[in-house]
């Protein structure tokens, strides 16, 4: 997945059908897939949990393992015929130990919320008090919001950011932490631009008394190309997809301390799932190993360079962000106040120029979650398409000036037109416009 930045414009080169059994079977499904290539290939993905999967990460996904069931665990499965999977599993499981330095790794979780529900489950009781980031402020579903299984199986007790600075509040975390003796804080997010300090959490709850859960699903990719601090090797529990910053298939994994390992198994399976998708594990493999290329640290590199230019690029421009920047990958922009136009409008009028986001809560935000006063935005599709400063820096135009003529149609198609001509100079990892 070595970054390609000026190619030259794709040509077909093969007269051979693509996708030649969907083709014959199934034309109708073998069409939206090529749909969606060329969208993918014709727009900026700003999404910040979105990304391209390699073609090996996509050759895995789509393999034989599709075929089996491997309900269990390497050498304890209850089906026979388990001699190659049981290989597949432990490579994937020891790649992923090494990499982040835990004691244990469980890669079935098939997604990261039900990795995140058997994190809980194995650590503690239906009731027990948990804190973590308030879904408004950038924190996940799964980190105590109400209407969420963590919000209605355990107390939740959200801390928030700070209202002056929009960054986490760790002396005001602690004292929440001392008044309400959680049994667990969760630390990592959705929509927070800033570095994590895992020693304070530690720290914290070490003092309270409370586990430690670390929730990297956003930044994973990052951590392993250095470009932020590790959690794994001191937290009690965390998670991490596999398909954000990490390019791997759309999966999960949990990382813990030994003296977790049978809880957490146990509360996989039996507890919330039955067979792991051993197709999906192949790809995580494939994924893990690619991250320990050269090529991956100069992309993780690069994520972060791109998504500081991109930010200086729309604060010129006016923008209000939130906390003034970024640390890591994504950008959260408050628009309504700062441009007059709300989020979802925003991203709508955005998607119609060719550049895709999505709208988001800001902290503090008085307006609806269908219809916030920001969008978030993030750099890791563009960087492993080979993007880099100039590209943002042209990226931010364009958003200020879609933004400001969102109800004229004809400027946003015309900048779409430009959006599509500059994605014909660089490649999609996985992707080949040759054979459509």
């Amino acid at each position: 997945m070595n970054p390609v930045t000026t190619p030259p414009p794709p040509t077909k080169t093969s007269t051979m059908t693509y996708l030649p059994a969907l083709e014959k079977t199934d034309p109708e499904i073998r069409d939206l897939i090529i749909q969606e290539e060329k969208r993918e290939f014709n727009k900026l993905r700003l999404i910040p949990s979105e990304n391209y999967a390699s073609h090996a990460v996509r050759e895995a996904t789509g393999s034989i393992f599709t075929n089996k069931y491997s309900e269990g665990y390497p050498k304890k499965r209850y089906y026979e015929g388990q001699q190659v999977t049981d290989l597949l599993e432990a490579l994937a499981c020891d790649r992923a130990k090494k990499i982040f330095g835990v004691d244990h790794v469980n890669v079935q979780p098939h997604s990261g919320s039900p990795a995140n529900m058997a994190s809980y489950r194995a650590i503690l009781k239906p009731g027990d008090t948990i804190m973590g980031l308030s879904l408004p402020h950038g924190g996940h579903l799964t980190h105590g919001w109400k209407s969420n299984f963590s919000g209605s199986l355990y107390n939740s007790v959200p801390y928030e950011l700070d209202p002056k600075t929009e960054m986490l509040n760790y002396d005001k975390i602690r004292e929440l932490a001392l008044e309400v003796k959680p049994q667990l804080i969760i630390a990592g997010y959705t929509a927070y631009p800033r570095i994590i300090d895992w020693t304070k959490f530690r720290e914290i709850c070490d003092e309270v008394g409370a586990k430690f859960h670390a929730d990297t699903s956003h930044i994973t990719g990052l951590i392993v190309g250095g470009q932020h601090p590790n959690p794994f090797p001191i937290a009690d529990t965390g998670i991490t997809t596999t398909h954000k910053t990490l390019r791997g298939p759309r999966g999960a994994m949990i990382l813990c301390k030994e003296e977790n390992a049978e809880a957490v198994n146990k509360a996989i399976i039996p507890g919330i799932q039955g067979g792991p998708h051993l197709h999906t594990i192949s790809g995580i493999a494939v994924a893990l190993k690619e991250s320990q290329t050269p090529e991956f640290k100069v992309y993780a590199e690069q994520v972060v360079k791109n998504a500081k230019a991109l930010a200086e690029r729309l604060l010129k421009h006016g923008f209000r962000l939130v906390s003034g920047g970024t640390d890591n990958h994504l950008i959260l922009m408050e628009v309504f106040e700062s441009k007059g136009i709300l989020g979802r409008d925003a991203s709508r009028a955005l998607d119609k120029a060719g550049i895709v986001c999505n709208c988001n809560l800001v902290p503090f935000d008085k307006k609806s979650p269908f219809n916030p006063s920001g969008i978030r935005i993030g750099t890791p599709s563009m960087t492993s398409r080979g993007m880099k400063e100039a590209e943002m820096e042209k990226l931010g135009d364009w958003m200020n000036e879609a933004l400001a003529n969102a109800d004229n149609d004809s400027i946003l198609q015309r900048i779409e037109g430009e959006v599509k001509e500059l994605c014909q100079n660089f490649q999609c990892p996985g992707i080949d416009p040759s054979k459509w």
